[in-house]
């Protein structure tokens, strides 16, 4: 991805600061498109991954709609041009502020995460006037095979309602008046790299639905979530995700009823490998058994290494000498800020420049400004 061309400008920028490649995530959505909307998928980009205004202004021109978790994503997405009929509103502890709002905006679909909490949208709703679409989280108890932090599909994760639970929750809707039931939603977690779990959950779907058919409940529509990974290890060899493979499994085993939509909420998948955090190189600290490559850029910019473990590739741009073993650690005053331990890079030396990849999710947007630091800026690839 980069080139002596992208080290030369480069060095120019003040350091740390993220880059992004906007052919690169025009490129991956062509690849939603073709293999998942073209189908007459419903895709919502989940904004929570990056919420930067030219990522959002191309995401809406590839026709993908919003995945909010938040009042202040929604208010986002509908600055940035998105129709609050492409707005799904999901997460575990909407405020009553953010319920009114998301009411008073038309949204598409509110999904709802215990039977209490449909219950206060209903007395809220029928307080404004107003009938909120829901679309009922249900929790398929699917094994996600990714980090315990980002598993959220298990019966012991605080997402969704349990299955067994429905029948209350069936006994409870003629009662709320102000509810029009119009989907289910799922989300088994997040960097699933293996097509099973996928598979497990589409199964769960049809089975739920078959219950809720049994109940004399039909669905406009059922939102599958998202979560796919994308390859940290290796981001130049596999820089898009096989989206061909990941909408084939729900065209082969989700049975969809007619005149049903089915939605999905992609993140990572479009625009973690369009971002790298670009920084440079403090110091050089020669340890007793390791050698410390300390950065200008800390946890404080990245903070997945720190709370997930979570292991980003890293290029050093500007040298090809032989390699050593370096751990490549940040500047904060925290032993967790460390990127990346006992790994073998071309020989660093103080001002060199170092590109830590696949940060376009969960990277600037989960930055902060610990030990008052000042915010990392923002580089695209038409700017270079």
């Amino acid at each position: 991805m980069f080139d002596s061309h992208h080290a030369e400008r480069f060095r120019s920028i003040k350091t740390p600061f993220f880059y992004y490649s906007l052919n690169l995530l025009e490129r991956t959505l062509e690849e939603v498109s073709k293999h998942g909307i073209s189908k007459g998928y419903h895709v919502h980009y989940a904004i929570k991954a990056n919420n930067n205004d030219r990522i959002l202004e191309r995401v809406k021109a590839a026709g993908l709609g919003i995945d909010c978790v938040s009042g202040k994503e929604i208010e986002k997405a509908l600055s940035a041009g998105f129709t609050p009929e492409q707005i799904a509103f999901a997460g575990v502890g909407k405020t009553d502020e953010e319920i009114q709002y998301g009411l008073d905006s038309d949204i598409f679909s509110f999904n709802c995460e215990s039977i209490q909490e449909i219950e206060v949208l209903n007395e809220i709703a029928e307080n404004a006037g107003k009938v909120a679409n829901v679309s009922v989280r249900l929790n398929p108890n699917v094994e996600a095979k990714t980090h315990k932090y980002i598993t959220t599909g298990l019966n012991e994760n605080k997402f969704g309602v349990n299955p067994e639970k429905l029948t209350i929750l069936f006994e409870k809707l003629p009662a709320l008046n102000a509810i029009n039931l119009t989907g289910i939603h799922f989300h088994i977690g997040s960097q699933i790299t293996e097509l099973q779990p996928f598979i497990d959950l589409a199964k769960k779907v049809n089975a739920i639905q078959d219950f809720f058919e049994d109940h004399d409940i039909q669905l406009n529509h059922v939102n599958v979530g998202g979560g796919y990974g994308i390859n940290y290890e290796q981001p130049d060899g596999e820089p898009i995700p096989d989206f061909e493979a990941f909408f084939n499994v729900f065209d082969k085993h989700l049975k969809i009823r007619d005149g049903q939509q089915v939605h999905f909420e992609l993140g990572r998948s479009i625009v973690g490998q369009c971002g790298s955090l670009i920084s440079k190189v403090l110091f050089i600290k020669e340890g007793i058994t390791t050698n410390f490559a300390v950065l200008d850029a800390g946890m404080t910019e990245l903070i997945r290494p720190a709370l997930y473990q979570a292991a980003h590739s890293v290029d050093v741009l500007t040298s090809s000498m032989p390699e050593k073993k370096y751990d490549v650690v940040g500047p904060i005053c925290e032993s967790s800020d460390t990127f990346r331990t006992g790994i073998d890079l071309p020989e660093i030396k103080r001002g060199d420049l170092v590109a830590i990849r696949s940060a376009g999710a969960y990277g600037q947007v989960m930055s902060s400004d610990f030990n008052l630091r000042e915010r990392a800026k923002t580089v695209y690839s038409d700017e270079i």
